[in-house]
């Protein structure tokens, strides 16, 4: 894929620039075309899949041909409970793909699908030492976060709520201490339902936002991924243009100079 000059505010993850901070998932849509259209509408530059998708054999083979020279490609390790497993799994793609990226994902609850934070740290570590580029799947914890990002992570990757569940942020408060705090990018992952979701995550601070079941899932994909866009761009120029002030009382927003009476 060919590199673009950078935008003023390009998101930039281990020296590759990005103009949208909008990444989008490729499971579970209706169709291939529907997908497609969801990727188009999203203005996205980076697309996640497992790694496991994308494989000979696998359900969606052909995906990288499908969108080939058109999108960054970042295989995850979705499905690994262990940090033994998501090794062996980033490997596999680096292989298959030619990629030293690789979304890092050592789940630790079958049921919640909540990260395990000690092999996500032992798999950042070693996939590190391994020269890949690790952005890490985690909890909404600004310690491990912290130690992810000293242990070599490029970005780190807090959820907003448990993956699929559509439910939206839900520890605001620490997701904006946690942006505060990193000296990597932060992009928020899973949970997220909605444009105003995507909205709130970005005037946070966070950098980017990863999405999939909310546009997949939604009755007209390539709409909600249209939205989802205009959310993240709109939460961005929130951020850097600061916000107003929250008051305890009204305020009125004319000067009372001129009215009758006074």
């Amino acid at each position: 894929m060919l590199q673009k000059a950078p935008s003023p505010d390009a998101l930039v993850i281990a020296g590759r620039s990005f103009r949208s901070r909008l990444f989008l998932g490729t499971a579970r849509y209706p169709s291939s075309q529907l997908m497609l259209d969801a990727v188009a509408a999203s203005g996205t530059e980076m697309v996640t899949a497992a790694i496991r998708r994308v494989m000979p054999g696998g359900e969606e083979e052909n995906m990288v041909e499908l969108l080939a020279g058109r999108v960054h490609f970042l295989p995850n390790t979705a499905g690994c409970y262990t940090a033994k497993d998501a090794i062996l799994t980033a490997e596999l793609a680096r292989e298959a793909l030619e990629t030293n990226w690789i979304k890092l994902e050592v789940i630790g609850d079958r049921d919640l699908l909540y990260p395990d934070v000690e092999g996500t740290l032992r798999a950042t570590e070693a996939l590190v030492a391994k020269n890949f580029v690790v952005l890490a799947y985690c909890n909404e914890d600004p310690v491990i976060c912290r130690k992810l990002a000293e242990a070599g992570a490029a970005a780190v990757m807090p959820l907003g709520a448990p993956i699929g569940t559509g439910r939206g942020i839900h520890n605001p408060h620490v997701i904006e201490a946690i942006c505060a705090r990193s000296k990597v990018p932060v992009v928020c992952d899973a949970g997220l339902g909605t444009a105003s979701d995507a909205a709130l995550a970005m005037e946070l601070g966070c950098a980017a936002v990863l999405l999939n079941t909310a546009v997949s899932k939604a009755r007209d994909p390539a709409r909600m991924a249209a939205a989802m866009r205009l959310g993240v761009e709109g939460g961005r120029l929130a951020y850097l243009a600061g916000r107003m002030q929250k008051r305890d009382y009204a305020e009125p927003s004319s000067p009372p100079i001129g009215l009758v009476g006074t």
